[in-house]
């Protein structure tokens, strides 16, 4: 082995794979996960990054772990838990998670070998909808449903202008309603200036719409 090669293992002293794939999440928090390369992240760790394929194989294989430490940090409902109450407080938590790593968005259902957090978390999911009383096809439909809801409002919300129900009411003032003369758009214009004298804030759609889906397949419970 040469000297520069001996020097790259050998710089990864102290590393463990809980710290790689710490801090390949705290870059990819930062900056996205496009831009996370080996390279780039035994730089953060001030090792060479040869010393990192001890602890995870590949990139792939580094983002199955830093996917499975997304499903670790979602929260769900004890098992006594009714099904809604339970399926409520899991998205809720999954929505807090991903808007603390939003590039994680698109990776949670794409691995196809999952750890064990990411499998537990499936796994506690189907058999609160099959206790429930779905059958098996019925409860992958709700399944589906709710992680396509909860994904979705997720990236819609990481993208949108402003964090805030105060920073939606400026904009609203100052950027949108100047670009809907009433007599162009009068019903944008209308429901603009409606929703910032409300003190509208868009983050409470998201229990408005998970409510519904809920009572959406309560009957279909029932039914089964």
């Amino acid at each position: 082995m040469s000297a520069k090669k001996q020097s790259e293992v050998t710089s990864g002293a102290g590393l463990s794979k809980q710290r790689v794939v710490a801090e390949a999440m705290r870059l990819a928090d930062r900056e996205g996960v496009d831009g996370l390369s080996m390279r780039r992240l035994a730089g953060a760790l001030g090792a060479g990054a040869m010393s990192l394929y001890h602890y995870v194989a590949s990139k792939e294989e580094l983002l199955d772990a830093m996917i499975d430490v997304v499903f670790g940090e979602i929260e769900l409902a004890p098992v006594e838990t009714d099904w809604q109450s339970a399926m409520r407080q899991r998205a809720v938590s999954t929505r807090q998670v991903l808007a603390r790593h939003p590039w994680a968005i698109g990776l949670l259902e794409s691995r196809t070998s999952p750890g064990p957090a990411n499998l537990r978390h499936h796994e506690a999911v189907t058999a609160c909808l099959r206790r429930a009383g779905f059958p098996v096809l019925m409860a992958t439909h709700a399944n589906w449903l709710l992680d396509s809801y909860v994904y979705g409002f997720a990236l819609q919300e990481a993208s949108l202008p402003f964090d805030t129900a105060e920073e939606f009411a400026d904009m609203g003032e100052e950027v949108y309603l100047p670009q809907l003369p009433p007599d162009e758009f009068p019903y944008l214009n209308e429901s603009a200036a409606a929703l910032v004298a409300a003190g509208y804030d868009p983050a409470e759609e998201f229990i408005f719409g998970l409510d519904l889906i809920l009572a959406a397949l309560e009957p279909l419970r029932e039914s089964a």
